[in-house]
């Protein structure tokens, strides 16, 4: 099988084109994405054709568990079926269906060339009823978004404060005072992602507000351990700041592996832009 390998700040990614969904893309996953015995990835991406959008793309993780979204691999993704196409065609929207439902990528282009690709990372919720962000309920009534996104956790001796996010998936944030880079997310991560108060699991971030328009973090990734980037984790971080008033609707996320870039009006879908590049391309025997 040809295969691309692709990364986005770091997140890194096998890509299979295929023209049905029939295989054990989970056995596939955890051979190819092993490091030592296989490519090497955080997770495999399959393109496939689709019905409703101009492709599907479905994605795994390192351990072979499926995940209904991905902003890296989103973006990898779009910019691997650009690549597909004559140098002369300007496309300005892709639309992709995704676990999570269709997103949209829009395509910036400079002298002919893509500039930036923008993916579209749908509507937040909050909370672990995953209560989507708006101003007003159903009654018209204000909620407080705090008390919904606020949980706690005692593990190893230590309360951890979350602010619970979904961008399709589930994230659980914690703002921190000491710097990212002294935190034990080795320790920590693997408890919090496998803890009985998740029962799927949980993508768990640590973040440091640098100002109002720079955050820097970590991310433990669920189903992968710790990334040097993730696209819906730097959504949720942003999420989650800019609901507790600690930054402005478009911030810079500073992640091991590089920028993130995330705008979101307070209300709306979130909108990730970033890094996408090819590797290397080669044949799965």
């Amino acid at each position: 099988m040809r295969f691309v390998k692709m990364q986005g700040a770091g997140n890194d990614f096998v890509l299979l084109e295929a023209t049905n969904g029939q295989h054990n893309w989970s056995q596939l996953a955890t051979a190819m994405c092993d490091r030592h015995y296989g490519i090497g990835a955080d997770g495999l991406l399959v393109l496939l054709p689709s019905d409703k959008a101009d492709f599907c793309m479905r994605i795994f993780n390192a351990d072979g568990s499926e995940s209904n979204a991905c902003g890296n691999g989103l973006r990898c993704i779009v910019k691997h079926y650009l690549d597909g196409m004559p140098d002369d065609t300007a496309v300005g929207e892709i639309m992709v269906e995704t676990g999570a439902g269709i997103r949209r990528a829009r395509i910036y282009h400079t002298s002919g060339k893509i500039a930036q690709i923008q993916t579209g990372m749908g509507q937040p919720g909050v909370g672990r009823d995953n209560v989507l962000v708006s101003p007003a309920t159903e009654s018209g009534e204000l909620f407080d978004i705090k008390s919904k996104m606020d949980y706690s956790l005692n593990i190893s001796g230590a309360k951890l404060e979350f602010f619970l996010v979904s961008i399709g998936n589930p994230h659980a944030v914690c703002f921190l005072k000491e710097p990212v880079g002294d935190f034990p997310l080795l320790k920590f991560g693997p408890q919090v992602e496998r803890h009985k108060a998740f029962p799927e699991g949980v993508n768990f971030e640590i973040a440091n507000i640098k100002d109002r328009g720079l955050i820097e973090a970590r991310v433990w990734e669920r189903g992968v351990g710790e990334t040097l980037a993730c696209g819906s984790g730097a959504c949720a971080i942003s999420v989650a700041a800019q609901l507790l008033g600690y930054v402005d609707r478009q911030v810079d996320v500073k992640l091991p592996g590089g920028i993130l870039n995330v705008e979101w009006d307070g209300t709306g879908e979130i909108f990730l832009s970033g890094p996408a590049e090819t590797v290397f391309i080669g044949d799965w025997p």
